[in-house]
């Protein structure tokens, strides 16, 4: 699994000639960079870690790009994570093809690596409202998001990537009971094969590390349902 911190960019592109030089570039900008062949390579890599940009050439083998856009475009899960398509296809009919389809940009090839990172640097800006930066606090807990660290009362709070996730979409989603599917597929994603009892192991672990701050209430049961994220006392 990939450590957790940093922003993550997944590049979705067949030529790998292609996916060292965009990779290279923005290892330089201190992106975490995962990469995939093809759209069943893209689902389990998204799977494994949750992109923050999703780099798309239209051209894939078996799923096309644009396919697999809409594919993620119409998940709840994943459908707002941003995608730039990389393409050939310059022609303006192609271009709203893929904005329609709900892509956030568009680059032709060939493209230069310093446009590139200026546009993907300009999509994260618009889709992270309050700034690319802003911290997410619910109690006494902060969430810097750009870092991908967690903190109580200004105290770090070590956790592993699952916890992380886990805690990062109940601050994201509080006072709202969600079944253990429905945590499934929000962070673990709709393609993985995961018992629904994982739920409660990770869970409990995040509980373990929430509890030395007296914050592990914050989690609560909700019985014939699952759970809740809240900062006001159980029922």
């Amino acid at each position: 699994m990939t450590h957790m911190y940093g922003r993550h960019i997944l590049i979705v592109e067949d030529e790998e000639p292609i996916r060292n030089l965009v990779r290279f570039a923005l290892e330089r900008e201190d992106y975490q960079v995962l990469e995939a062949g093809t759209a069943q390579e893209g689902r389990l890599a998204i799977a494994d870690v949750r992109p923050d940009l999703i780099l798309m050439d239209w051209m894939l083998p078996g799923v096309s790009g644009l396919d697999f856009a809409r594919e993620l475009k119409s998940s709840e899960a994943f459908c707002d994570i941003p995608i730039i398509m990389l393409t050939a296809r310059g022609e303006e009919e192609d271009k709203v093809r893929g904005l329609y389809a709900g892509c956030d940009d568009y680059m032709t090839k060939p493209f230069s690596a310093a446009e590139l990172v200026a546009r993907i640097h300009a999509v994260l800006r618009r889709s992270h409202v309050g700034g690319l930066d802003a911290p997410i606090e619910v109690g006494d807990i902060s969430v810097d998001v750009a870092a991908q660290r967690v903190s109580i009362k200004g105290t770090p709070l070590s956790l592993g990537p699952t916890e992380y996730r886990l805690l990062h979409f109940f601050c994201t989603h509080p006072e709202r009971a969600y079944t253990r599917e429905q945590v499934l597929d929000r962070v673990w994603g709709q393609n993985v094969y995961v018992e629904e009892r994982t739920v409660d192991v990770h869970i409990r672990r995040l509980r373990k590390a929430l509890a030395p701050f007296g914050c592990d209430a914050l989690i609560q049961t909700v019985r014939g349902t699952g759970y809740r994220f809240s900062t006001r006392p159980a029922a």
